[in-house]
């Protein structure tokens, strides 16, 4: 298969994983086309039906895509809801900063490694403010924080204890206020 050909064939999501393998490891050292791939997995996964793109290939991919030297190509694993616990451990400690920030945001980053996101630069701390594992008492300390958009991503985080719910409905942002708000709102609704 050509290299333009095989490009443009990663622009449909619905390509057969073992089509995007299979130009992966004839491509692999071209970095557009490894760029191409990454993003080709990036476009069939939803993080609202993560389940629906879980296959064994997306994970072999995954896991070859993060040994790139390609930066958008270990951006595009970080985020991803089928990186293995593993491979994103290994990611929170990869030289870019981007790339360690996506991976505080991975539903699937295990607590022990958001712990030690938590001491790293802010853009990185920023990205623990909505994910789910955050532990409670980091949450508590980000809730703090001077930037308003962590605030609010704490205000919407599923995993925000109730108190801490109620101390942001006072914010000084009536954006983050309302958040917190709605969010125990929706809380207290469905505990009926």
């Amino acid at each position: 298969m050509e290299r333009d050909e095989a490009l443009e064939k990663l622009e449909d999501r619905n390509l057969p994983l073992e089509e995007v393998k299979t130009i992966f490891e004839t491509y692999r050292d071209d970095m557009q086309v490894v760029g191409q791939v990454a993003m080709n997995l990036s476009l069939r996964t939803s993080v609202y039906e993560p389940e629906k793109s879980a296959h064994p290939i997306m994970t072999e991919l995954l896991v070859a895509l993060s040994e790139v030297e390609d930066m958008g190509s270990r951006w595009a694993v970080a985020k991803n809801p089928h990186t293995p616990v593993e491979i994103l451990t290994k990611l929170a400690q990869d030289e870019v900063n981007l790339v360690r920030a996506l991976v505080a945001t991975n539903p699937n980053t295990p607590p022990s490694v958001l712990q030690k996101l938590f001491g790293d630069e802010k853009i990185v701390r920023d990205g623990l403010s909505g994910n789910p594992n955050t532990p409670a008492k980091l949450l508590k300390i980000l809730a703090d924080d001077s930037d308003k958009m962590v605030r609010m991503r704490i205000a919407e985080n599923p995993a925000t204890p109730t108190e801490l719910l109620e101390r942001l409905m006072k914010d000084g942002d009536p954006n983050v206020a309302k958040a917190a708000e709605v969010h125990l709102n929706k809380r207290k609704e469905e505990a009926q």
